[in-house]
This record gives C-alpha cells, structure tokens and sequence, in this order.
C-alpha cells in the first residue's frame, strides 16, 4: 500500500536546489532574516504545493495507470463499485480509478483534493489477492484520502523544505565569517559551497521527520481501511502483503510509495514494518 509522499519529493528537491541557484544569483544575505524568511518560505512551500498540484498527473505518467472509465470486464466493475462505496460511507467525492501493469501486490492513492483523488492498483495486486484482501486495501488508500494526508504532507513538507533553506544559509553565514576572518563584503564561492553542503546535511534531518510523520499516519490509514472493509480483512491483506513481500518494481518517482524496502533504515522508512501494523490492527477495538 502506498503513502503518497515520495511522489513529489523529487519536485521538492528540484526546487531547493532552485532556491539555491535564484537566492544565490540574487543577492538574499542570510543577516536580513526578514527577505530570507520570505523567500525561503517561497520556494520551500513552492516545491511542495507544485508537487501537490501535479501529484495525480505525475503518477499516471510514472507508473502508466490507466484509469477506468468504461469497464472491460467483471474486475473492473467491482473495482469502481467498490470504491465507490467506500468513498461515499467516507464522505469523500468519487475518485478516479486506475489499474497499472506490475507484478508487485501494490496500490497508491494520490490527488490535491480529497473529492478529485486518484486510485490506484497493480495487476500483481488483482491477480494475487482475494476480493476480501483487495477491498481491505482500497479501504486504506481510500481513509488515506478521507484524512487529507496529501495535503498535510505538502504543508509539512513545505515547513521542512523553509527551514533548511533558512537554517543552511543562516549557518553557512557565520562558518564562511569565521573561515573569512569575518570580512566584510559579498560572499564567495565558499559560502555557497558551504550552503550547498548544509542543505544535503539538514536535509536527511528534514527527511527524518516527513518519513516519521509518513509512518504515523499509515496506522490511521489501516484503522480507516479497517473501518470502511472489516479488520480481519484489513489484517488479512496486511498478511498476504508479508507473504508476497518482494522487490517493487515502481519507477523510482513512487518507489517510496510502497510497502517494498522494509530492510531501509526505520528512520528513513516511509512504512511501518509490516508487523508493526498487523499487532496495532489486533490490538484495536474489532470493527
């Protein structure tokens, strides 16, 4: 099952990178906070509301879903049945729904609005789970989108991505002064070494935090799917999901958007380990 977050983190860093280029060519000294803050709030929240935007656009491309408009055939036309079903006891609008070639049990669900998503499911996924299990993880792609986690991640990311901008430069001042000898004057090209380097740094600090708030709401999103399918069934897909564990085969765009690289750092995880989810779920009030 997919978090929707990776999807636009490569905009983000594109836009960072950006931001050091334009701040640089422009002249924002870190000692006048005020422009500073503007500007790193500009391009920080940028990157993120851009990624936001074009998040359901860049899925179809990178992963090749066609999205259902006509069903072909009997799974199709469950597929929209039931999503339709769980998004109106959701209170959600009626998402698009797709279906993507992969041989990996995967799904995503994407989109700026929580009435105008996009959700999607791999072929892996139909060919190797039982209704019972599917509709489980079309209930978690489906809370995912009832909870605006697309949107909370884009604000969230857009704070991260103003602090490093800021706190990079704000540091990077002060060791290029005292590498200078606190000279007077424009900054040099170590200055916008040290900057560069800074922001890599506080970066993967950045990252930390949007993967453990990633993480967080994964548990909300199985509670949801829960909710909206059954818990055994929740638990049941969760199970096969363990089973079928393999290597994704998602461009690398969405790679971070499923349940693959569970041997990753939990840091830097954007899932729960498996487990993890699985005791919650039977921890939890039965539905």
């Amino acid at each position: 099952m997919f978090s929707r977050i990776a999807l636009f983190m490569l905009t983000n860093l594109a836009v960072l990178v950006l931001a050091s280029v334009v701040m640089s060519l422009i002249g924002v000294d870190p000692s006048r906070m005020s422009g500073l803050l503007v500007m790193a709030g500009l391009f920080g929240f940028g990157g993120s509301l851009i990624s936001l935007l074009l998040s359901k656009w860049m899925a179809k491309r990178s992963t090749g879903a066609v999205v259902i408009t006509t069903p072909r055939n009997d799974t199709e036309r469950w597929l929209l049945q039931t999503v339709e079903r769980q998004a109106r006891a959701a209170g959600i609008g009626m998402p698009e729904v797709a279906v993507y070639d992969g041989p990996e049990i995967n799904a995503f669900a994407t989109g700026a609005n929580r009435n105008n998503a996009l959700v999607a499911v791999s072929t892996g996924l139909l060919h190797n789970m039982s209704e019972d299990e599917a509709e489980a993880v079309l209930g978690h792609e489906i809370a995912h989108v009832a909870n605006g986690d697309m949107v909370t991640m884009a604000l969230l990311q857009g704070v991260v991505n103003t602090f490093v901008i800021v706190l990079a430069r704000v540091v990077g001042g002060f060791i290029d002064s005292a590498i200078s000898g606190n000279r007077e004057g424009g900054r040099g090209l170590a200055y916008f070494g040290i900057v560069l380097v800074l922001e890599m740094v506080f970066g993967i600090f950045a990252t930390m935090i949007t993967m453990w708030f990633s993480r967080h709401r994964e548990y909300r999103a199985d509670a949801g799917g829960a909710q909206l399918a059954g818990r055994q069934k929740m638990i049941a897909a969760l199970e096969r999901l363990k089973l079928n564990h393999g290597q994704s085969t998602l461009p690398t765009q969405v790679a971070a958007f499923g349940i693959a690289g569970s041997t990753a750092r939990k840091l830097f995880m954007s899932h729960p380990p498996l487990e993890e989810r699985i005791a919650a779920l039977r921890a939890s009030t039965a539905v």
